[in-house]
């Protein structure tokens, strides 16, 4: 098999020679914005809500941007794609703000620098899909939303998210939850949370300091088509901890039960029945829907 090929502004390289400047202000001071995007079956899973949520990302972080559109996102994209024969999988895509030592944009040469990969990429195994996943509250708090729009995929915010799946990671459980400056649940280390009471899947809203994720609209609009209603609200713990049923959402995740939260059992412990027609929901419509490669 040949040498998967990286796509650098405009150019494909072999993986084995792609490189950076050393002064990329993306490697530097984490000032740069990012998407992870699915494939299934040769189609490109919600690619244009990624590519506008990069576009917007980059505008509010003040980018020059202006020669860069959705149309070349979207072609960069799919001919990277096609290069590597990826049609299952994760594809990468973040932009760097230019190149310059110094945090001063004004200093250095504001070029955006496009770069985008794929990969093979599974967080869970499929045990876990089956059985659930445990979690824990992390002390690691989620950014207060007047420090940096959650609505903003930034590669150096994700730092925090570092730290608090290390702080999983030290007590063996799958996932780590996070909680915003006033106590209420924000997300999980890399996807969104949803929990079911009664009948009505609730989730928090961005401004408790979520990423507005692509996987979740799905979730919600596919929950929506199964007759579930579904509502933004702030969440507490003790939402969590009573609910009937939890789920976590995202684009490597995609649709993943939790059945444990700080050693308290959800629901009953098991993948609750919403979830189960969820996740089978999920899988339909990702294998008829996207964008075609070829």
């Amino acid at each position: 098999m040949s040498e998967p090929v990286i796509y650098i502004d405009g150019e494909f390289v072999p993986r084995s020679q792609a490189s950076l400047p050393l002064y990329d202000h993306g490697y530097l001071y984490g000032d740069g914005v990012f998407e992870g995007v699915r494939v299934y079956n040769g189609r490109v899973f919600r690619m244009d809500p990624h590519l506008e949520r990069l576009l917007f990302s980059a505008r509010a972080l003040g980018f020059h941007i202006q020669n860069l559109s959705l149309e070349k996102l979207q072609q960069a994209v799919l001919e990277t794609c096609r290069r590597n024969g990826h049609a299952n999988g994760y594809i990468r895509i973040t932009l760097s703000r230019g190149t310059g030592l110094g945090l001063d944009p004004a200093h250095i040469e504001n070029n955006p620098r496009l770069v985008i990969s794929t990969q093979e990429l599974r967080l869970y195994s499929n045990e876990l899909y089956e059985k659930g996943l445990t979690m824990v509250t992390c002390a690691i708090r989620v950014p207060p939303p007047d420090t940096i729009d959650p609505r903003i995929k930034c590669t150096g915010k994700y730092a925090n998210n570092i730290l608090a799946k290390m702080e999983a990671n030290r007590v063996g459980a799958g996932e780590g939850l996070m909680l915003n400056q006033q106590g209420h649940v924000a997300e999980a280390t890399g996807d969104n949370l949803f929990v079911l009471h009664k009948g009505t899947i609730y989730t928090p809203p961005p401004s408790a300091g979520c990423l507005k994720g692509v996987t979740r609209q799905a979730a919600m609009e596919l929950a929506g088509e199964m007759g579930v209603p579904v509502r933004e609200e702030n969440l507490t713990l003790y939402d969590v901890y009573t609910c009937d049923e939890c789920f976590l959402t995202g684009t490597a995740a995609e649709i993943i039960p939790a059945v444990e939260l700080d050693r308290r059992t959800l629901g009953d412990g098991t993948p609750g029945e919403v979830t189960r027609r969820l996740i089978a929901a999920f899988r339909a419509h990702t294998a008829r829907t996207g964008t075609p490669v070829e």
